[in-house]
């Protein structure tokens, strides 16, 4: 009853909390109370509402314990059921993997349910309700009904503390850990535990999935002795202190008393069971969960306050929870130590700086990377030696990467971009001549149809799917490396880049108006639908929404597609001709006629009427996509969060400005969802943003100002923000 009323308290505060009109997350108002972790967890998003800090290694967080699409992260928002709290989740991923270390605190006789994708002998579960159940930065609870144990989580940079209540008159506690959880999303290849003595056990889990070669170490302490236990391991029960097996897990019964609350620190590592010891006893609060929960806390309030929104408070919700889950990754992967298990399976020792994994490079290099080049360039900095550090061993540039594996997944060689980008801005420590060295061999490598991109200016369809793709996004990958070599003086190697910029003109039909599959001889695949969802020619989507791909020559491109009437025409033809769904995944959501927000090739398109000279149309498209496409339900997210693009386009859009070209140093103006915005940049100064008239229907920007003169075009410098200074837009009704 207890634990209930502090519930409806904390809910009753909150409330009390909610602003009614505009208001500003400075002064009075913690930006943590904008942060909601559930969005996204219902529908297509695919996030988790568990505890994390800014980019930290773990991820606890509540699994449901059923593996298929809607559990990805592990927690689907509709499920009534837990079966444990796993230190390892990804972010609005498209495929599922990780959810290594699971414990789950019980009292016999434990419940079992026949799951999804679990045991065939069922899975020990609870059932649980959301009015039992809070998430905010750096913390959840949730109460286990069948047991009538009260969970919280919280997080340091490499460990995850739980705390379990147990019920009052309880004398005995249980508490397994199972090693095999995530049989079903990646085969178990090994596994491991050992218990030290009475408070502290450790162990690993070895697996292959999504990344083939997956090691995690960890270590554990309780707040009480180990009363007894029991290990099982491939079907056989063992008394002993120590098992290995391909299935295992570890029961142990705690005598409880006094509070009868257990603490649980785990620290994990992709190094050694020691390294994942002194990571745990590195952590200034170990045990204490309280302070670590404080620390937590002020950790997300440093990240979030770092732009100050004025706004109603459904979009500070969003903009606050979009810039939480925009600081999740690429997340730390280096021990204490520095050192870390290598893209070549060696332990590899970090420099100067941190490494980092989880780059989602596909999605990333269009809004996520450029928004820490503004917001984080520390961090920015460090995770540029991370790629780099990666192409020294692995011998290439990352592609899309995580738990020091290379999956290949997704295609182009996006990090090119990302640390070029960097680079101009002036936010790497890496040489330009080492960088051009690392693009190039991207550039010039063999495999992944590069070879035919290299002698044909295309890939041809007959070789591999995803061919008018490849082609759009090597171009621009390539003009990325044109922009490096002319900062260099390398006008040679400038000019060869710049002319395989232009080999998105390859797939141009001028008949159909859309980018189409080549075979050797330069003939269009035979038939042809645009309407249709063809995932062989286009990664993920149809001729629609790829056929505006060319980001670096948007006037190249409008030139070559007939002009800006015709161009403007064909964009309005896409946002006004029906998607047939049934021809379309579940996984590709977010339609706006033909445009698809829930999936990253269009995600600038609505930015291209500034270049026709239709503004009003990117300002009516941009609204209309935040108001719809985003909300604060769990389900308010379009698409697949994808490792934080997805909010980073909502953030760079409510602040009125996208990066178009993410290698440009310039980004395109839109149409501001928010009042005012204070962006605390590193170098001291501040970038304010500031609105006249602003509201829903006062959708149109009537004119712009930046530091008190009229901005000329629809370009804003990336020097600018950095200069600090006022951008602001008057708005209006009508265009």
């Amino acid at each position: 009853m207890k634990r209930i009323v502090t519930l409806l308290l904390v809910t009753l505060l909150s409330a009390c909390n909610t602003p009614s009109t505009n208001q500003t997350a400075s002064d009075k108002l913690d930006p943590l109370n904008f942060v909601d972790p559930f969005i996204g967890t219902d529908g297509k998003g695919k996030t988790y509402p568990g505890a994390t800090v800014p980019h930290g290694m773990v991820q606890l967080s509540p699994d449901n314990g059923r593996t298929g699409w809607d559990w990805i992260a592990g927690y689907f928002y509709p499920d009534n059921i837990i079966a444990g709290f796993s230190h390892t989740h990804l972010s609005g991923t498209g495929a599922g993997d990780l959810y290594d270390i699971s414990f789950m605190p019980l009292t016999r006789p434990f419940k079992k349910l026949k799951t999804e994708g679990g045991p065939e002998d069922g899975t020990i579960i609870s059932h649980f309700s959301h009015e039992q159940e809070q998430a905010s930065p750096g913390y959840y609870q949730v109460l286990l009904q069948d047991y009538d144990i009260n969970v919280e989580l919280s997080a340091g940079v490499r460990s995850g503390i739980q705390r379990y209540q147990y019920p009052e008159n309880t004398k005995q506690g249980v508490i397994r850990l199972d090693l095999a959880y995530s049989r079903n999303w990646d085969k178990t290849l090994a596994t491991h535990v050992e218990i030290f003595d009475h408070y502290s056990i450790g162990g690993y889990r070895r697996s292959t999935g999504w990344a083939k070669d997956q090691r995690v170490y960890f270590y554990t302490r309780f707040s009480r002795p180990i009363a007894q236990h029991l290990i099982q391991a491939n079907g056989r029960t063992l008394t002993q202190s120590k098992g290995f097996g391909e299935d295992l897990s570890l029961e142990m019964d705690f005598e409880l008393s006094g509070d009868n609350s257990i603490l649980v620190h785990t620290a994990i590592s992709s190094v050694s069971i020691e390294n994942a010891k002194a990571n745990l006893e590195a952590e200034v609060h170990l045990l204490d969960f309280e302070r670590t929960k404080l620390a937590a806390e002020q950790a997300w309030r440093d990240e979030l306050s770092k732009v100050v929104v004025d706004a109603t408070p459904d979009n500070l919700k969003q903009f606050y929870t979009a810039m939480y889950h925009a600081s999740l990754a690429p997340r730390l992967f280096s021990d204490l130590d520095g050192s870390y298990k290598g893209p070549d399976g060696r332990i590899q020792q970090s420099g100067k700086y941190p490494r980092y994994e989880f780059f989602s490079l596909w999605d990333t290099f269009r809004a996520l990377h450029p928004w820490k080049t503004i917001i984080d360039q520390r961090r920015t900095r460090e995770m540029m030696d991370s790629m780099m550090a990666h192409y020294q061993v692995a011998g290439r540039l990352p592609v899309w990467i995580f738990q020091g594996n290379e999956t290949d997944m997704m295609m182009g060689y996006h990090s090119v971009p990302v640390l070029v980008d960097a680079y101009l801005k002036g936010l790497t420590d890496i040489d330009g001549e080492t960088l051009l060295s690392a693009v190039l061999q991207s550039a010039e490598q063999e495999e992944f149809g590069l070879q035919s991109y290299q002698k044909l200016g295309y890939v041809p369809y007959p070789e591999r799917k995803w061919n008018v793709a490849l082609t759009l996004e090597y171009a621009f990958d390539d003009w990325a490396i044109a922009r490096l070599a002319k900062a260099l003086g390398k006008e040679g190697i400038y000019q060869r880049f710049a002319r395989r910029a232009q080999n998105y003109r390859h797939h141009f039909d001028p008949q159909s108006g859309f980018m189409r599959a080549l075979d050797e001889q330069k003939q269009f695949r035979q038939p042809f639908d645009p309407n249709a969802y063809h995932p062989e020619d286009y990664c993920e989507a149809n001729a629609w929404q790829y056929s505006f791909f060319v980001p670096h020559d948007v006037e190249g491109m409008v030139e070559m597609m007939g002009g800006p009437q015709k161009v403007s025409a064909k964009l309005d033809e896409m946002f006004s001709t029906v998607q047939d769904l049934e021809t379309f995944p579940e996984w590709i959501s977010g339609y706006i006629g033909q445009y698809v927000h829930g999936n990253e090739p269009s995600h600038h398109v609505p930015y291209l009427y500034q270049y026709l000279g239709e503004g009003q149309k990117t300002q009516k498209l941009v609204r209309q996509i935040m108001d719809e496409l985003y909300s604060t339900a769990p389900d308010g997210l379009a698409g697949n969060e994808d490792a934080g693009q997805m909010s980073a386009w909502y953030l760079f859009s409510a602040l009125g400005f996208y990066p178009v070209d993410p290698v440009s140093g310039e980004y395109v103006l839109g149409s501001p969802e928010v009042q005012s915005a204070d962006i605390h940049l590193e170098n001291g100064k501040v970038f304010k943003i500031r609105t006249e008239n602003q509201g829903p229907q006062q959708v149109y920007v009537k004119s712009v100002t930046l530091n008190g003169k009229a901005l000329t075009g629809f370009r804003l410098r990336h020097s600018d923000i950095m200069a600090g200074g006022e951008l602001v837009f008057s708005m209006s009704e009508k265009p």
